[in-house]
């Protein structure tokens, strides 16, 4: 830890440490306590809010990749449907191979294309998951608030509080 006249001490919750934290010095004002106090949430909000929406960016990508990949499954396997009609229209055809095997060999390529990008849409959306290190942080600062107590206020003698005007 610090020596003991240090200003700086870490703060640790559950066997983490959360990081250092200014003591309050005798020579620092209520306002100026609360002041730092709530710069100090805020900073943590902001970087709360930064962490989500870096993970968050990175799950749309991968979204947007797997939305792409099923719109072309879905495309090929559309086209196929006019390949195997026209394939069986010209199946009277016979031709060498026969035009209509020509046909139905295109369609089972289309098919074979949509099914891989449908296996790779697959994929790309089982990596979608939430946002982890968001969730365990907000969960650290929360159990790190938790433990937090509020300084003890003595009782106030009603007519020793604050005098006002009347003018």
């Amino acid at each position: 830890m610090s020596d003991p006249g240090s200003t700086t001490t870490t703060v640790e919750a559950a066997g983490d440490v959360v990081g250092p934290v200014r003591l309050a010095g005798a020579d620092k004002t209520m306002g100026q306590l609360v002041a730092t106090a709530t710069a100090e949430m805020s900073a943590l909000v902001h970087d709360e809010i930064a962490l989500a929406k870096a993970e968050l960016r990175q799950d749309v990508k991968r979204g947007v990749t797997g939305g792409v990949a099923g719109t072309v499954a879905g495309v090929l396997a559309l086209f196929s449907l006019p390949v195997l009609s026209f394939a069986a229209a010209y199946g009277i055809h016979n031709l060498g191979l026969g035009l209509a095997w020509s046909f139905l060999i295109v369609g089972a390529a289309f098919l074979l294309l949509a099914g891989l990008a449908a296996l790779l849409a697959m994929t790309k959306f089982k990596k979608v998951k939430p946002p982890e290190r968001s969730i365990a942080s907000a969960k650290q600062t929360a159990a790190v608030l938790q433990n937090a107590k509020p300084h003890p206020r003595g009782a106030k003698d009603v007519s020793t509080s604050v005098a006002r005007s009347s003018a």
